[in-house]
């Protein structure tokens, strides 16, 4: 697949990375089909953040689900998704209460 590669403060490229792959059973997989720039995306850009060079830049986007891990329960291959900024477990007591943005499982 193609990605945005940082390669340092206001110095990106367009490269050929390893397609994404289910690791863990919580995983999914997604067919980007829109993608948005974000004000992060600018701050790492910028070297205002610290961003290792060699990642890749990738959120804030919408598409179709085309695998899912076993432990995924809310999201079925064919649904369409969109993929904020925050990431979220999803069934911590927090997530539950609807405040993702304060995960326990993926922002300690």
């Amino acid at each position: 697949m193609r990605a945005v590669v940082y390669e340092g403060p206001r110095k990106v490229s367009v490269l050929d990375v390893p397609d994404a792959r289910i690791e863990r059973p919580t995983d999914v997989l997604v067919r980007v089909t829109s993608a948005n720039i974000c004000g992060s995306d600018l701050h790492m850009y910028e070297g205002r953040t610290d961003f290792e060079p060699g990642r890749w830049f990738g959120h804030e986007n919408l598409g179709q689900v085309v695998e899912v891990g076993d432990g995924v329960g809310k999201v079925q291959v064919g649904d369409w998704v969109v993929l904020p900024f925050n990431i979220a477990c999803g069934h911590c007591k927090n997530c539950e209460r609807q405040l993702t943005n304060y995960c326990l499982t993926a922002q300690p």
